[in-house]
């Protein structure tokens, strides 16, 4: 053989030993694939620091004290660490915890944390699934963090050994302390306390700190001159050492509970191996669903995802099972583990339904915590933190999180004391809930967000209902299943939109696009479609399926400007579709629903292309404890929950060739979709166990073993899935639907000479209404045709079907202004707060004690001046300034008030001064009438309200400019 032939067959020989070695080579391991820095950066609110699945600790430096986008402490942009602290939430919107600061450094220590903090880069930090490291470069220490369920360990290597090394402890880190405590055990152990308030308005935290080398010398700081008590440390050790290691344990309950965590979960100082059964831990739960195909960024967005939906909620309990309960006394848990941390409003929508696929018995575990909340806090919890409820947010979605767990088959709970509870949430007072029961709705004047209030309130009612019915409670079930219907109480036929509802009629001026306090976070766009329990019944009153389908359609296609006051959780945009936000996560599959499954594919592929990726910013909105990753891990394997409470999943587009969803109990359901690709996006079939599949939705037992088979083409298949019986369905029987409460229609709400009425419903239903007040019932005629009024009057009305059944009553109430009054405003109201238009100072129309009630004219900044022109001389005896003063929401009663009157309204002579002499710090929303007796003629009268000027230093908006509400002018 030749020189050259055997060149060549040594090449050849090589060429293929590589091939086969890189064939060889074993995929990364699922921990590896998990970028923590997804959502650090934008709005995403997360962190990178270490943590273990559902874990207690969540170990991570924090690089930001304050503000919206320094919720969990960390932002990306940042270039500062003021150190590493033990607890932190997962893409909140409100910022809190922030537990056990500590902060290494080298040379003479300080309190300060300005001075302790440490520059650092990015490119010298790393992280991945219960691991985080960076190199501050202050002193240049390498800091490694590592944890277990209960504990943490860091480890800080120092470069240099020609200066004392020192660790600083701070327990004044970002909230306000209530308690603390902090002393020295041992030569190498600290214990203490932090009682603390931020968005928890009572946290207790306690920790046993304990360091792999001696302490030399530690100085203290006290909380204040006047007290004994330590809020920081700064601990020193001997020079030279080249490693110091900190291990600590925590406890919401006691410093002994802490102690006996750090002992049972962390007993030794090999850092490795907790690191190393950190990432087991994470293996494993990961593992819980294989992923095959997609590219690698796609991988790492899903795993990433997936390990997002496990850092919240967290453990509560110590691992003697004790844990504080909601009515602040220590119990000991019998039945599991409880958990912190519910962000029910986001959640409940697909990280729960996702727990029911692969964590049963963690949600076994989470319903028994509701249930302790409930026993010992005498409530569900909506938006639960460290024993609180903090109330955030809108509806009672525990009641979701229980009906879906139970509808799946998850029963290992007290299915009686569960329905008790729910009834319980339902029936409260709170938020709107007596106006919801008594009229069917919520109006703005009743409570703000009363459109999404109104509609969340019906979806969680259904919720009830659908317990109510598997317990055979019939009573009940009826009840909830009416209530499960409101939502066709504040539906606009004209416009297509739910609309709010105010004075029995339909709040105006409305633009769907228009963001106001009748949603939360949201516009009528955004809201409009959250009927998730009644699609049929939706569709119906829209119009019909086609009608459903344009709106979608318009939703995606319309221009994403939007109106009204500055939203930042509105982001995500896709025309007015706003994916950074909950209330738009099931649109995109609501055209199964239609009949057009291929437009759901379609939109849902767009959305995990274009609003995913693997970046700091890679998140359109805040992580919300798990849901918008949720939604990307349903969404990828090809399905997702538009009804939790129902066992059914709407089936989507897949984006990976293979999918195995490894169960607890051991069973299999393997997806694949072999021939899926970037632009192979639409299912041309469906095969379920190997038989063909001609539904648009799946089961959640359908879901539970076996194959999924999807055969993916560039084109929709026209006919797969299309046929209303293939088509999913949420509806309420038609023997329980309820009428719709009609709605008055008027040009304005306050008239002088006459204005024409007329009455509408959504529906073809009789009217009848009558004047007077309720109970003149008996007076009630048929509506046939628009009305005059001359005088002020108070009108009922009422619709009913040809079975007799009415809908719930609604009042309008008109007062007729003093046609010869005028207002002239001598300063601009802010559009947002318009109470009506420029006449609502003397409309005879008050507002309510929350200021988004609709009536209150609002003015930022300035003096509140304006002149009323009586029409002719009258005689004066009580003037007076009806006010608001809410100082939470920046709103302060004027500091005085002028009263000036006049006879040609040019010469003016000042016939009083009333101060302001309540309170500016109290915390409760009250009105005030600044006014004055007095026995004068005149026709002009000019009020000068003069503003409360900044906030004041004690206020969280310290030096801002207040606000001055104001609603009615009141003339005798």
């Amino acid at each position: 053989m030749s020189y050259t032939a055997k060149v060549l067959k040594f090449i050849l020989f090589a060429t293929l030993a590589i091939s086969f070695n890189s064939c060889l080579t074993p995929e990364k391991a699922l921990h590896q694939l998990v970028n923590p820095f997804i959502g650090t950066g934008g709005h995403g609110h997360t962190f990178p620091g270490a943590i273990v699945p559902f874990g207690m600790v969540q170990l991570s430096p924090d690089t930001r004290l304050e503000g919206w986008d320094g919720c969990s402490a960390y932002h990306y942009s940042d270039s500062i660490i003021y150190g590493f602290s033990h607890t932190h939430l997962s893409g909140t919107g409100v910022s809190d915890y922030g537990d056990l600061l500590l902060m290494p450094g080298l040379g003479k220590g300080s309190f300060n944390n300005k001075e302790y903090a440490s520059e650092f880069r990015h490119k010298d930090e790393k992280a991945h699934a219960g691991y985080y490291a960076v190199k501050l470069n202050k002193h240049q220490i390498q800091v490694e963090l590592t944890c277990s369920e209960r504990a943490g360990m860091q480890r800080y290597k120092f470069s240099k050994t020609d200066e004392q090394p020192h660790i600083v402890i701070d327990l004044e880190h970002r909230d306000e302390l209530l308690d603390v405590e902090l002393s020295q055990i041992t030569k190498n152990k600290l214990q203490g306390k932090r009682i603390s308030k931020a968005w928890a308005q009572k946290q207790h935290f306690y920790f046993s700190l304990e360091f792999s080398a001696n302490i030399s010398k530690i100085e203290f700081k006290n909380w204040d001159k006047d007290s004994t008590k330590k809020t920081k440390a700064i601990v020193y050790f001997e020079k030279g050492s080249k490693e110091i290691l900190a291990k600590s344990g925590i406890s919401f309950v006691d410093i002994e509970g802490a102690e006996k965590n750090l002992k049972k979960e962390i007993d030794h100082w090999n850092f490795e191996q907790v690191k190393k059964e950190a990432e087991e831990k994470w293996e494993k739960a990961l593992s819980k669903i294989k992923v095959e195909g997609g590219t690698q960024d796609e991988k790492i967005i899903f795993y990433t995802a997936l390990y997002h939906t496990m850092t919240a909620p967290n453990l509560f309990t110590d691992l003697d099972g004790r844990y504080r309960g909601m009515d602040g006394n220590i119990h000991k848990s019998e039945q599991g583990n409880i958990y912190s941390i519910f962000s029910l409003w986001d959640t409940f929508r697909a990280a729960h339904p996702l727990y029911t696929l692969i964590e049963r018995k963690r949600t076994v575990e989470f319903i028994n915590t509701f249930l302790a909340h409930y026993k010992q806090g005498g409530r569900l919890p909506v938006w639960e933190l460290a024993a609180n409820e903090t109330d955030c947010m809108i509806g009672y979605h525990s009641v979701s999180v229980i009906a879906d767990a139970y509808a799946k088959g998850i029963r290992e709970f007290d299915a009686e004391l569960a329905l008790e509870a729910m009834q319980h949430s339902a029936n409260r007072d709170n938020g709107g809930l007596k106006a919801y029961r008594e009229n069917g709705l919520i109006a703005m004047t009743d409570n703000p967000e009363s459109v999404s209030k109104t509609l969340e309130y019906a979806y969680d009612d259904w919720c009830i209902s659908e317990l109510a019915k598997a317990l055979s409670k019939d009573s009940i079930y009826r009840v909830f299943a009416a209530r499960a219907q409101h939502y066709k109480n504040i539906f606009d036929p004209g416009s297509g939109f739910m609309r709010a509802r105010i004075n029995g009629g339909l709040f105006s001026p409305f633009s769907p696009s228009e963001v106001n306090f009748n949603y939360t976070e949201a516009n009528a766009w955004q809201y409009s479609l959250f009927v998730p329990h009644d699609i049929e019944g939706l569709s119906e009153l829209m119009g019909g399926k086609k009608a459903l389908e344009n709106y979608l359609d318009a939703l995606f296609t319309s221009s994403s400007n939007l109106g009204g006051h500055e939203q930042a959780d509105i982001t995500g945009l896709i025309g007015q579709y706003a994916h950074g936000n909950e209330p738009s996560h099931h649109k995109a599959y609501l055209y199964n629903f239609v009949g057009k499954p291929a437009k759901t594919q379609q939109r849902v592929r767009q959305i995990m292309s274009e609003l995913y990726k693997n970046a700091p910013d890679g998140l359109s909105g805040n992580e919300d404890c798990g849901q918008m990753s949720a939604w990307y891990v349903m969404s990828a394997m090809g399905f997702y929950a538009v009804t939790p409470g129902s066992d059914k999943y709407i089936i989507g587009s897949p984006i990976f060739k293979k999918i195995t969803i490894n169960y607890e109990n051991g069973k299999q359901l393997v997806i694949e979709a072999p021939k899926n690709s970037k632009k192979n996006i639409f299912v041309k079939s469906l095969k379920l166990n190997g038989k063909g599949f001609t539904k648009s939705y799946i089961s959640h037992s359908e879901l539970q073993e076996g194959k999924l088979e999807f055969e993916m083409s560039p084109e929709h298949n026209p006919k797969w899935a299309t046929e209303t019986e293939n088509c999913p369905k949420t509806q309420i029987a038609d023997s329980l639907r309820i009428v719709p409460v009609p709605y008055f229609k008027s040009p304005a709400n306050a008239f002088s000479d006459s204005m024409e009425i007329s009455i509408s419903v959504a529906g073809k239903y009789e009217i009848y209404y009558w004047e007077g007040d309720e109970s003149a019932e008996k007076k009630a005629v048929l509506y046939n045709k628009p009305f005059v009024i001359k005088n002020k009057s108070n009108f009922f009305a009422f619709a009913k079907d040809d079975k007799d059944k009415k809908s719930n009553i609604v009042k309008a109430f008109y007062p007729q202004a003093d046609k010869n009054r005028k207002i002239e405003l001598k300063s601009k109201f802010a559009d947002r707060y318009a109470g009506g238009g420029t006449n609502a100072l003397i409309d005879g129309l008050y507002g309510g004690d929350d200021y988004r009630s609709g009536f209150w004219q609002g003015f930022q900044a300035k003096e509140l001046v304006f002149m009323v022109d009586l029409g002719a001389d009258k005689t004066l005896n009580y003037i007076a300034l009806n006010c608001l003063q809410d100082q939470r929401s920046w709103i302060w009663f004027p500091k005085e008030v002028k009263f000036e009157v006049s006879g040609d309204g040019i010469n003016f002579s000042e016939v009083g001064l009333v101060k302001n002499e309540k309170a500016d710090d109290s915390n409760d929303s009250y009105q005030q009438k600044l006014g004055l007796k007095l026995r004068k003629n005149a026709r002009y009268i000019r009020i000068s309200a003069k503003n409360y000027g900044k906030c004041p230093s004690w206020h969280p908006g310290a030096g801002g400019d207040a606000w001055i509400f104001a609603d009615e002018l009141i003339i005798e």
